[in-house]
């Protein structure tokens, strides 16, 4: 009998031996120009991935995959299991609960003291949450996830890579959540899991998510980050950016958080990024871009028809390797600097 978990290996192995990644397995050949190994990640994750709900088979694969791609590059990875649920409405109003089993993958390396810097994506995709949902093709089996959230991944993976040969006094975490899209549970539950120590020796926290389909890009602080820190992370970022002729924004206030509200009400020292627009609709940033013919909604998240590489590449050309090319060359340098050299070094 061809088991769940000879399966996921067999479509795993598929997927590496299609990657295209080999810059992953050699860490003595120079690394590609900047945003390069992001948008390959992108198109890898969209591609082999779809469907990647939280507690599906798919979720399981990519999460597997993702541990390997940090284990390769020297991290220490593990996977974290956790139970979760969310609420499902019938077309009749019925209301009920809907339970799951999660999969996050955290890889970490140690440096010279235990204060660390979190860099943290959700790669699961939208689960329908209702007859409505599901009516109206929001979420599924066929949902790549580009922009949400393949993109903030591709990133957080060249990030690590480009840092995996410097060594460094503050530590590295890297985390990849799932359960974002049913009720931000990842973030809850990485949150819960945190000791007190842990919590006080997390410098800051810097959370990627729907890079491409916006008009520009948010480098936002947490409500409850200090001034002193947003100085060093948010006001730095925009710097880096603008240094670089990169268009960077910030919007302060209630909506800098959405995803990640656990993080801040546990009082950890926020960057978020996005790409969004925070002049349109009511301000929130939920209204990615204007509306048109191209995205008649003003945004792609959660329509399969929309969020895909086929579909953003003809809308967007060029798009993807220009978001991942941009975002990386403001946060590597602002990560490298953070994380300070080690003394060794």
């Amino acid at each position: 009998m061809f088991s769940f978990s000879r399966m996921t290996r067999t479509l795993l192995a598929m997927s590496l031996s299609c990657a295209g990644l080999g810059h992953a397995l050699a860490a003595s050949a120079p690394l590609p120009a900047m945003g390069f190994i992001a948008s390959q990640q992108i198109r890898h994750i969209a591609t082999y991935f779809p469907g990647r709900m939280a507690g599906s088979p798919a979720e399981l694969i990519a999460a597997e995959y993702l541990n390997q791609q940090f284990t390769k590059l020297g991290y220490k990875s593990d996977l974290r299991g956790f139970d979760t649920r969310y609420l499902y409405t019938s077309s009749a109003g019925k209301k009920d609960w809907r339970n799951i089993h999660a999969t996050s993958v955290i890889a970490a390396r140690a440096g010279e003291v235990p204060q660390q810097i979190i860099v943290m994506a959700h790669f699961d995709t939208y689960v329908p949450q209702s007859d409505s949902d599901t009516n109206h093709n929001l979420g599924g089996l066929t949902l790549q996830g580009v922009d949400d959230n393949a993109s903030g991944v591709g990133v957080m993976l060249e990030l690590a890579e480009r840092m995996q040969a410097i060594p460094t006094h503050y530590s590295l975490r890297f985390v990849a959540l799932s359960a974002e899209e049913t009720g931000t549970k990842g973030a809850e539950d990485f949150v819960n899991r945190m000791s007190a120590e842990e919590k006080k020796n997390t410098l800051l926290v810097i959370n990627l998510s729907s890079l491409i389909t916006g008009d520009r890009l948010y480098f936002n602080s947490g409500t409850n980050t200090s001034v002193a820190v947003a100085k060093l992370t948010r006001v730095r970022a925009l710097n880096i950016a603008r240094s670089l002729g990169i268009p960077a924004e910030s919007h302060e206030g209630a909506h800098c958080c959405e995803g990640i509200k656990a993080l801040d009400d546990a009082r950890l020292p926020l960057l978020n990024v996005t790409a969004t627009n925070f002049a349109l609709g009511k301000k929130d940033g939920m209204q990615q871009r204007a509306i048109s013919s191209h995205f008649p909604l003003g945004t792609t998240r959660y329509q399969s028809q929309f969020d895909n590489l086929q579909y953003l590449d003809k809308a967007l050309p060029g798009r993807i390797e220009k978001r991942s090319r941009d975002t990386v060359k403001v946060l590597f340098p602002l990560l490298k600097d953070l994380a300070k050299p080690a003394k060794h070094a």
